[in-house]
Formats: C-alpha cells, structure tokens, sequence
C-alpha cells in the first residue's frame, strides 16, 4: 500500500442498508476500532468515511504506540490498547507491523529531567516500565557517544506500529466481521425526530438508527456546530517524512527537543519535527482563543501561527457552519484534508538526524506529508455521550495520540454507544468540562 493514501483505490462500497444499531462518521483508527468492537458485540454497524479509511491523520502520524508521557487518566487506557494491538496483530496475521522497541525522551537539560522525574512518580503506580537513564546510560541506549543528553526517560513496553498499513488492515478485519463499510459517502447531519436520534442523512440517502458515533477527528468540530452543540476543538498542522531504507541503528524511538525518529518496517525511518506545529486561523480560532491561553502561556507546545485555512478546510473563513441535509455538505467539497507540508522543518529535520547520527552517511527522504490533528485545550479528548443529542457519542480531539490509543478508545466508545459498562474512569474527557465552569487542568508538558 503507498501513502499518501488517495480517493483513488478504494475498496469499501457497501451498498447503504435501510436500518442499523449504530453508525460510526469516519474511518480513522477510532471510528474504525469502534466499528470493530461494536459488531463483536452483537450490533449491526454502518461505518461512513467521507473520503477513504485512514486517509488523514490515522495514516499521517509518527507510529508510536506509547504509555510514555500520557495523562494520568490516559495511562490505563494506553496500556489496554497495548494489549489491544498485539490481539488485532495476530488476528491480521502479523501484517499490522506491531513491534515492542521502546519510547525514550531525551533530555536537553536539567528542567527536562525533573519534568520526566515528576511524570514517572505520577505514573509508576499505574503500572508503567519507565525508567530514568543519567547521561552515560542514554547515550549508550541511544547509540550516542557524544552525550550531547542530560539523561532520558525510557519506557522499554512501548511499540509502534505501520500506520498508513495498520487502520486500513483494521478495516478489512472489520468488514470480515460484519461491520459494513462505505467510503466516498459524506454524512451531511443527524436525523432528529422528537428529541431523540431516528438515523443519519448522507450525501447518498438516509439510513435509521438509534445509535451514532462521531470519530470525525478535525472535522468533528464542524459537524457538531451544525447541531448547535459547541466544542473549542481546533486543528494544528504537522510535517513529517519518511527516509529511503538505511542501516539499523538498533535504538528505541527517540525524541528530542528538535526531531521525532523511530525505524519503519520498511528499513527507513520516520521523521518528525519535535513539538513542532502550525496553526492556521479561522472563526473557531479567534472565537476559542481565550481557552487556549494558558496553554500557550504555559508553552506545552511549540505552536507557529500561520495564516488563514485555506479553502474548505474545517475553519476556512469560507467554509460553510450550517446547511441543510438537501444541501453539499462541507465534508464533500474536501474529501481528505490534506494541508501539505512545511518544507523548510522537513528539510531541517532531515539535517538534524544527519548530525545525530553520521554513520548513516547521506539521508534522502522519500515521501514528505503534512496532515491535521485535532486539539482541545487541555490536551486530553472528548469521549462522552451528548446530552443534547441523545443517541450521540463523540470521539474526537486526541492531540496527535490517536493511533497508538486508537483500540482502547474504540472499544470504550463502542461500549458506551451500546450501552454497555465501559469499565473506565472517563471524568477527565467528558464533554461538560468545556461549560460545566471546571478550570482546564493541561495534559503532561513533557
């Protein structure tokens, strides 16, 4: 499979069915997971993709499959999904690329150290294997003599996986199991009849349900406005990029405060600015500043204004906020959002790993993407049913942590739409903390 993925060579066209138990809006690795494990218990499931499964960022992202560094609240989730992963690699006859070879975050100063130190005495009664290394030890894991590092934190359970090869892999497992699965068909709105959910209108017809789950990732935002219900949801663009195949150097997936690495199954390796993102303005930007502010004041991210979204995108200045189920819908004019990348950081980034590691010889890169994550303020998701919707569950805003948590997420999301015991703490992502008056509590700025 080739990445960028492209409407072209899609393989989901189930015919629309009358009636189903749930609809799943979206083919990324949440709506994907939830689709899975909605059907493994017993439903009738309807997954709609506007464009094509993993199209955006379930295919875009780093790889990892991390409890490293997570929200406190996260972390048992993250360890579930591990366990997830590798149960969905075996049933997909080892194709998903899932590997155990560790997460490390270096450290370029002191201040890094005892921000790591602080986390992992949060975390370590939650069952992580992270540990701290002092300068001699990161430099050895990390094949490093120069120990230009203060030290790392170094989670030794942590994986990855093939993302562009992963979700749509889970989707073909998906369909074997039942879950019918249409791409290229936008849901335009909902079907509210009486204050209660009757189904979903498409750009192709309408289809009765009770149960709909939102997993619309940047494109969540949009759709519930049209609804009436708002989220300060917005969307920041990442650059990443893929090297042709080089020597294995042997080393976890690192980081440090200028470049993201880990090796691909391929033989090369994936790239990434560290922390680096760019936001693109529009009316939900200016209308939700204000709830960003102490993120920003307390720089968990290195966070690059831009310019306006261009056109169609989900806060483009143009794009429409309301139009009726007999009209195109935003989510037809622009069937996968796809910004492009930074050059520039693409090019420095490559320079970067150069200098880490010489032995490599010359890098050359083979593919360059941009794509957009979703963020909410406080840097944890939603995962909640919506009061003023019944019937409807949203997924959304995992701030660039979506795939590696993707199947603990979906499984917990499948549970709630069905009604089930989801078996998890979710206070900390519920929909209310955004009206309810609570303070925004940041995620670890680690």
């Amino acid at each position: 499979m080739r990445f960028p993925l492209t409407l072209a060579g899609g393989e989901h066209a189930a015919d629309l069915p009358e009636a189903v138990d749930l609809v799943v809006i979206g083919g990324g690795v949440i709506g994907v997971c939830t689709a899975l494990y909605a059907a493994r218990g017993g439903a009738s499931v309807l997954l709609l993709e506007k464009g094509r499964v993993a199209a955006e960022q379930s295919s875009r992202n780093w790889g990892w499959i991390r409890v490293q560094g997570r929200d406190m609240a996260e972390i048992p989730i993250a360890l579930q999904a591990q366990d997830q992963w590798r149960d969905l690699d075996a049933q997909c006859h080892g194709r998903l690329g899932i590997e155990t070879v560790g997460v490390t975050y270096l450290a370029e100063t002191d201040a890094d150290m005892a921000a790591y130190e602080e986390w992992l005495q949060e975390a370590r009664p939650r069952g992580v294997s992270s540990e701290l290394l002092e300068r001699k030890a990161a430099a050895r894991l990390m094949q490093y003599p120069h120990a230009g590092w203060q030290g790392a934190l170094h989670t030794p359970t942590d994986m990855k996986g093939e993302p562009w090869v992963a979700v749509p892999e889970l989707a073909r497992l998906a369909a074997s199991e039942g879950v019918m699965i249409r791409e290229k068909c936008a849901v335009r709105g909902l079907d509210m009849r009486a204050g209660h959910m009757a189904g979903v209108v498409t750009e192709a017809g309408r289809v009765r349900c009770e149960r709909v789950v939102l997993a619309g990732g940047a494109w969540s935002s949009l759709f519930l406005r049209r609804h009436g219900v708002l989220i300060p949801q917005l969307s920041v663009r990442s650059t990443a990029l893929a090297t042709t195949p080089v020597a294995d150097l042997g080393v976890p997936a690192g980081v440090d405060t200028d470049v993201a690495f880990r090796r691909r199954a391929d033989g090369g390796y994936t790239l990434a600015p560290a922390g680096f993102a760019e936001l693109y303005t529009g009316p939900d930007t200016l209308r939700h500043l204000p709830t960003y502010l102490k993120l920003a004041l307390e720089a968990s991210f290195d966070v690059w204004p831009r310019g306006t979204q261009t056109k169609n995108m989900p806060d483009a200045f143009g794009t429409p906020r309301h139009w009726t189920a007999s009209e195109q819908s935003p989510f037809e004019r622009c069937r996968i959002l796809d910004p492009g990348p930074n050059m520039k950081m693409a090019a420095a980034t490559l320079e970067r790993f150069e200098m880490l590691y010489p032995q490599l010889g010359p890098l050359r890169s083979a593919r360059i993407w941009g794509g957009m994550i979703d963020v909410l303020p406080d840097v944890v998701p939603v995962v909640d049913q919506v009061d003023a919707l019944p019937g409807l569950v949203v997924c959304t805003g995992m701030c660039g942590h979506g795939f590696g948590i993707g199947p603990g997420f979906g499984r917990i999301t499948a549970d709630i739409a069905m009604g089930r015991d989801p078996d998890a703490d979710l206070d900390r992502f519920r929909l209310s903390r955004f009206s309810d008056g609570s303070p925004m509590v940041p995620g670890p700025n680690i």
